[in-house]
């Protein structure tokens, strides 16, 4: 799963207002990254070195950043290995492989346990530093894994809680809102609306499980982007192990 979030400035003079960016250099995350330069944006892009095994995810996420022009881009270390609960930051859990998880109603083991939450939390921080209150979040809650922190309810509730716990809410700077364009479309419409902005879907990222840099081809994550560019009518850049 491609995880994104942009936190946008009030509008401002000079250059366009400032939008924070989490970029985690999936097929997802690009996209919106593209959508927020598109719309005049500052960018400044956020990235998580969580304990993830797929790591080169963040080596993906430094390449968009050079495509689309964005000059800040920042990665915040937080060990959520240490916590462990997933097959994506804990060796002894394998990733499924060819299960038919995407889509089905069970939550798979490669939910990460609070991730979104305490993503979102350390950049709604960062909003409050930089004088954002728009935060765009890349949620998907049609092509996704059944994680429960991209639904649209979560969203909402995240939306709550961040003008309750924030002095720039509760002194009346402004209130906090969360928008997550990806929520309602397919896999196939994210990807034609990437490439329609000129994103280079080829420095993505989206595997679980990666072998020697290539995609494994297998897990729900390649699973859905395979299907996302078929749907699509699009030839997919992906290098898979097979």
């Amino acid at each position: 799963m491609a995880i994104v979030l942009v936190l946008v400035s009030p509008a401002m003079s000079g250059p366009g207002p400032k939008a924070v960016v989490m970029l985690s250099g999936g097929l997802d995350s690009a996209t919106v990254a593209a959508i927020a330069k598109a719309e005049g944006f500052e960018v400044h892009a956020l990235s998580f070195d969580y304990g993830q095994r797929h790591k080169s995810e963040l080596e993906a996420a430094a390449k968009v950043a050079k495509l689309l022009g964005i000059e800040q881009h920042r990665t915040v270390r937080v060990d959520l290995a240490a916590i462990g609960g997933s097959a994506l930051t804990s060796t002894g859990l394998a990733v499924p492989k060819a299960t038919g998880a995407a889509g089905s109603s069970d939550i798979p083991i490669t939910y990460v346990p609070a991730r979104n939450t305490i993503f979102l939390s350390i950049a709604l921080g960062m909003a409050e530093v930089v004088g954002a209150f728009d935060l765009f979040f890349g949620a998907n809650a049609i092509d996704y894994s059944g994680y429960p922190d991209c639904r649209p309810e979560y969203v909402e509730a995240f939306e709550r809680l961040a003008n309750l716990a924030t002095r720039e809410a509760v002194e009346g700077r402004g209130r906090f809102r969360i928008q997550a364009p990806l929520m309602h479309l397919e896999k196939s419409e994210i990807i034609l609306r990437g490439i329609e902005l000129g994103v280079d879907y080829s420095i993505t990222q989206s595997c679980y499980d990666p072998v020697n840099e290539r995609a494994c081809g297998l897990c729900d994550a390649c699973v859905l982007r395979r299907r996302g560019f078929d749907a699509a009518g699009v030839a997919d850049p992906t290098l898979y192990v097979e």
